[in-house]
């Protein structure tokens, strides 16, 4: 996750997904790798409360994201990228105690933050997960939704990220991916660290996704909603069943 200035935050990719209860890193996961990215940073663990500007909510609109991506009461999702944990709350809340949340990430001292945030905040409903580089590790076939946010700018292989979030997605599961738009207007990393839309739009078509849609709500972001290509069916006759073709009858002649 790339520093942010004044009101900075930094929402990830999210997953939801019915879990028993919140966990550190698997010991089974791989070690986190030194950087992500070659346009940012990683976001550095002891600037955490960056995220935490007070004015985060009014601009961030995270009620609405969660909405937009279909992100109800017992959903399964991943929050990829997940720093503080900031998004990672909202998410638990929403999903209430029948749905899950993977809070992923590739720096332990950002899980373990975040399990700190859970155990305080009393959510059982919380996986951590460690990744590797493009890699977040998350079971295939399983999340409703997976919220990006202000990260993809920090992965150098994004192609591979899209193509393993693809993998992890249910069939009509739905990627969001926020991120600050270019020119560097508001909170968010400086101009230079900034992605353009388009660039994730093709990089995610590589990938074997189709934008869904693109959200226009907010103000310093752009909002890009991925999903797989819907399979084309062959044409259905009315009766709900194809009818085998009746051989037309001779027509009879005429008597002498």
């Amino acid at each position: 996750m790339a520093a942010v200035r004044t009101g900075a935050v930094v929402l990830v990719l999210a997953a939801l997904a019915a879990a028993p209860a919140a966990q550190a890193p698997s010991t089974s996961q791989p070690a986190a790798t030194p950087g992500r990215s070659h346009l940012g940073r990683l976001f550095p663990p002891q600037d955490l409360g960056l995220l935490e500007a007070p004015d985060r909510d009014s601009w961030q609109k995270p009620h609405q994201i969660l909405d937009a991506l279909g992100v109800a009461e017992a959903s399964v999702v991943a929050d990829v990228g997940a720093g503080s944990g900031w998004f990672t709350v909202r998410l638990a809340r929403r999903v209430g105690p029948n749905g899950m949340v993977y809070a992923q990430d590739v720096q332990p001292e950002m899980l373990a933050a975040i399990t700190k945030r859970i155990q305080r905040e009393g959510l059982a409903n919380v996986r951590t997960r460690l990744g590797r580089g493009s890699d977040p590790f998350l079971p295939a076939e399983t999340f409703d939704a997976i919220l990006i946010v202000d990260v993809v700018h920090e992965i150098e292989d994004r192609v591979t990220l899209f193509t393993n979030l693809a993998r992890a997605l249910k069939p009509d599961g739905r990627i969001g991916v926020v991120d600050f738009k270019p020119g560097g207007a508001g909170p968010g990393p400086d101009a230079d660290e900034r992605m353009p839309a388009d660039t994730v739009e093709a990089e995610a078509l590589r990938a074997g996704l189709e934008v869904k849609r693109r959200e226009a709500f907010l103000p310093f972001q752009y909002f890009l909603v991925f999903g797989r290509p819907e399979a084309a069916t062959p044409p259905v006759a009315p009766t709900g069943r194809r009818r085998a073709a009746t051989p037309a009858r001779p027509t009879p002649r005429p008597r002498p």
